[in-house]
């Protein structure tokens, strides 16, 4: 493998989309993590509903899909909610 073909595999890798994952926990109401995601990312009351009820009976669900800084800050806004939130590679 070249220096080019690293460089290139490096770069790609890199673009794959990352995640903001919301994680079930044992404080926080539903309702608050539905209203959480009305008022942080703006969803509809449909969609924050699917949301929650999938962290809820699935243990967690991806509220957001993007560049990995943009995924942090969701992180920390999820935080500052008292939710539990982490940021993973998309293809994991």
């Amino acid at each position: 493998m070249t220096m080019d073909e690293t460089e290139l595999r490096r770069s790609t890798s890199s673009d794959v989309p990352w995640v903001t994952l919301v994680w079930d926990d044992p404080v926080n109401l539903m309702s608050y993590v539905a209203y959480v995601f009305r008022s942080y990312f703006g969803f509809d009351q449909k969609e924050s509903e699917r949301l929650m009820m999938q962290v809820h009976t699935k243990g967690k669900a991806v509220v957001a899909t993007g560049a990995r800084e943009r995924m942090e800050m969701h992180v920390d806004a999820l935080h500052g909610y008292g939710l539990q939130a982490t940021v993973a590679r998309a293809d994991e």
